[in-house]
């Protein structure tokens, strides 16, 4: 079941921290399970420099018509994934894919789709495509993460909901917990993120500890290099 509480106390650490933590929880696992590559960019940053939530995952096409009938999907179509992003019952990140033919082309995301998305209860949107917009999508208080931007996109059409999806070059699955910021995206499976949690005090703790030595007053290196073994 979705837990606020646990949200909220994962946005209290950035994301490096929360992988840090779950390296102590669940060890190694491989880079496309655990958080995203330097494709990604962050474009809007609102309520706060950390967003987490559940992940509500989607596909979209956002330049050729897989309908073949030529007409742009119209916006009540999307009500599915509105539903979705609403029955979360907690915050939740939009994670929203582009699979089309010519992928990253279209814009994926604007003005339009953030501020319904933030009314369905949700925090941020990650992205694997383009954004445009994104003063408006600023104004609506979603925070953004996509891989590029662009002005236009030609028929849009939503093609999967809560299907596992790949974010620059990390698999999301619906409903996986997203820790969000100026790095990037970290991926938490819900069951160990009550551990997490405690990993991440013990990971601040140990970093502040060895930023202690180095910040002291006093601080030289003869007397480190004498104490350090």
């Amino acid at each position: 079941m979705p837990d606020q509480s646990i949200l909220n106390a994962l946005a209290s650490f950035d994301s490096a921290t929360v992988q840090n933590a779950a390296i102590l929880v669940r060890g190694y696992i491989d880079a496309d399970q655990d958080y995203t590559g330097p494709d990604l960019h962050q474009y809007v940053s609102a309520g706060g420099p950390v967003a987490v939530g559940y992940a509500v995952t989607s596909t979209w096409t956002p330049i050729s018509d897989p309908t073949g009938d030529g007409a742009e999907t119209v916006y009540s179509s999307y009500n599915t994934y509105w539903d979705a992003l609403a029955a979360v019952g907690a915050a939740s990140i939009g994670v929203l894919q582009d699979v089309d033919k010519t992928a990253r082309r279209g814009a994926m995301i604007g003005d339009c789709m953030a501020t319904t998305m933030k009314a369905m209860g949700s925090v941020g949107a990650v992205v694997d495509g383009c954004a445009r917009d994104v003063p408006g999508i600023e104004e609506a208080g979603l925070s953004l993460w996509a891989t590029g931007r662009v002005p236009g996109h030609g028929p849009f059409t939503l093609l999967s909901v809560g299907e596992p999806v790949t974010i620059a070059d990390l698999v999301i699955r619906n409903g996986d917990i997203l820790v969000c910021d100026h790095d990037g995206v970290t991926r938490l499976s819900p069951d160990i993120a009550p551990d997490v949690v405690q990993a991440c005090h013990e990971v601040r703790a140990k970093e502040d500890a060895v930023k202690a030595v180095f910040l002291a007053p006093g601080f030289d290196l003869p007397t480190w290099q004498s104490t350090r073994d």
